[in-house]
């Protein structure tokens, strides 16, 4: 009985996270953070000082 008490939280949760994935239109989580990370790295070299302008 101790282990089922220890893992319900974990197999509750591998149960609804089935549910919801084939239930619904759930976005895929690695391509939505690759996307971010990209803009992130546009922003940051759109707005980076220059080494020129450092040096002054």
């Amino acid at each position: 009985m101790g282990i089922f008490r220890s893992c319900f939280t974990f197999i509750a949760g591998t149960v609804f996270g089935l549910y919801v994935a084939q239930s619904y239109q759930v976005p895929d989580v690695k391509k939505e953070a690759d996307t971010a990370l990209l803009q992130a790295k546009q922003v940051e070299e759109k707005y980076r000082k220059s080494k020129k302008e450092e040096g002054r």
